[in-house]
């Protein structure tokens, strides 16, 4: 299935997973715009969109002339906040596919 999400929001996740899995740790530089779009084959106005979204949501800071970096308490929010879109836009589906298929939480956790 073709993700149909637009690209800074592809993007934002993979930022988001970078922080909460700790390659972006709290007080870290994020790789500058360009970089980061290099790296992705992006647009730099498309990377700046999600990095925009991620200092509006006060998880980073911008130092004028250095960079961007990750601020404390960063991970924690983000997780917080990630869990709370999972829980009202992901889950519900997921749980409706479950009980179509006959699946409860037993039969997940007996595939490890």
């Amino acid at each position: 299935m073709a993700d149909t999400r637009p690209v800074y929001l592809r993007l934002r996740e993979q930022i988001a997973a970078a922080i909460l899995d700790g390659r972006y740790a709290e007080g870290a530089m994020l790789p500058s715009v360009r970089a980061f779009a290099s790296e992705q084959g992006a647009n730099p106005l498309t990377v700046a969109k999600a990095y925009q979204q991620f200092q509006s949501d006060g998880l980073i800071r911008v130092q004028r002339g250095v960079g961007m970096f990750v601020r404390e308490g960063a991970a924690s929010k983000l997780r917080q906040s990630e869990r709370e879109a999972f829980l009202q836009e992901e889950w519900p589906s997921i749980r409706e596919r479950m009980d179509r298929l006959g699946l409860d939480a037993a039969d997940l956790l007996a595939r490890g």
